[in-house]
């Protein structure tokens, strides 16, 4: 229950948290910053780490001149932390995904992966694309993806493409909105907002299924 609260207190947080990081270790932020988003993308038992809120605040933070971190080092280093951590994601199901996930249920949640398989029966390769920008999604879209056997070839162009994009778009927007005085003081309430934006398609997905069983159960009472 503890690090259940020390994890919230740092996804809210995430701005003081970085800048405090940032000011007493210096360049060892880009590892901090690695170390989160390679165990974000890469290892199936950490869906819970920030990764959407993370870059929006790393580019907040950077468009301070004051703050010590480049926006352009810590572009390059999220990258490719997305990019490896996908890697090896999708090497861990290629090479151990059913077994993986028959022993531990629990840390890797069937739920989880069914909601990934589909993702992948609506959208298919493309899944690895828009899963950066879905929280638990994109944690479980490589894995899966090395389970079904996915060309290796073709993921590769999906998750470069959706790391470049998922980079691109949420930390300049932390850069131009986040020193914003009304973001500033209010920095809690935006992280919120951005989760909320970011898992509000698995809510739909979620509402629709709900409704699809609830017409059907109708349907046989009928």
């Amino acid at each position: 229950m503890e690090t259940l609260k020390q994890i919230l207190d740092f996804v809210l947080h995430l701005q003081d948290h970085l800048n405090a990081f940032t000011r007493d270790h210096g360049v060892w932020i880009y590892a901090l910053l690695f170390a989160i988003i390679f165990a974000e993308t890469g290892l199936v038992v950490t869906p819970f780490l920030p990764g959407d809120s993370l870059l929006f605040a790393v580019g907040a933070i950077a468009a301070n001149p004051d703050s010590g971190l480049s926006f352009t080092i810590a572009c390059v280093v999220i990258l490719v932390a997305a990019v490896i951590g996908d890697s090896v994601n999708y090497s861990i199901g290629r090479f151990a995904g059913e077994r993986l996930s028959r022993r531990y249920p629990r840390l890797i949640k069937p739920q989880y992966l069914e909601k990934t398989h589909q993702f992948f029966e609506r959208y298919g390769g493309k899944t690895i694309i828009i899963a950066r920008f879905v929280p638990i999604v994109r944690t479980f879209a490589p894995f899966v993806a090395g389970s079904g056997a996915m060309n290796y070839r073709k993921f590769m162009c999906f998750n470069v493409v959706g790391a470049l994009l998922w980079v691109v778009l949420l930390v300049p927007a932390g850069w131009f909105f986040g020193g914003l005085p009304w973001v500033k003081k209010n920095f809690e309430f935006v992280v919120l907002g951005i989760i909320f934006v970011s898992i509000l398609p698995m809510l739909v997905e979620i509402a629709r299924e709900w409704l699809k069983h609830r017409r059907s159960l109708g349907t046989k009472g009928n």
